[in-house]
């Protein structure tokens, strides 16, 4: 069993700030890349942010120069630091990361989500 846990979500000012956390727990043998989704209401769910596991990133043209991903690989964790955020950043973010482990070849995990809410 292998589960991803996030926190860090809530509701802030635009122009804030939040940082994002997603801990990877279980019978894990090793993580491939990871990255963070959004879904905002009546829109698809996009890709936001990834990491490779050689800590390659790549980002969403709307975030790039506010938010940063990093992991880090001892405690199978991966960040989103959120800076200058937005209005247009309200969404439910969800951690994602495919993962090898005692059960299972590498597949696809995902979090439960966090609600982010960029508001005055």
């Amino acid at each position: 069993q292998v589960q991803l846990v996030e926190s860090g979500g809530g509701l802030v000012q635009p122009g804030g700030s939040l940082r994002l956390s997603c801990a990877a727990s279980g019978r894990i043998r090793s993580i491939y890349a990871m990255g963070w989704y959004r879904q905002a209401p009546g829109k698809q769910r996009e890709l936001v942010a990834g990491i490779t596991g050689g800590a390659s990133t790549n980002y969403v043209d709307s975030v790039k120069g506010r938010f940063t991903i990093s992991r880090d690989n001892a405690n199978n964790t991966v960040y989103l630091q959120m800076n200058s955020l937005k209005p247009e950043d309200t969404a439910v973010y969800y951690c994602n990361a495919l993962i090898e482990s005692t059960f299972h070849s590498r597949r696809d995990y995902w979090g439960q989500g966090t609600q982010v809410t960029v508001s005055a």
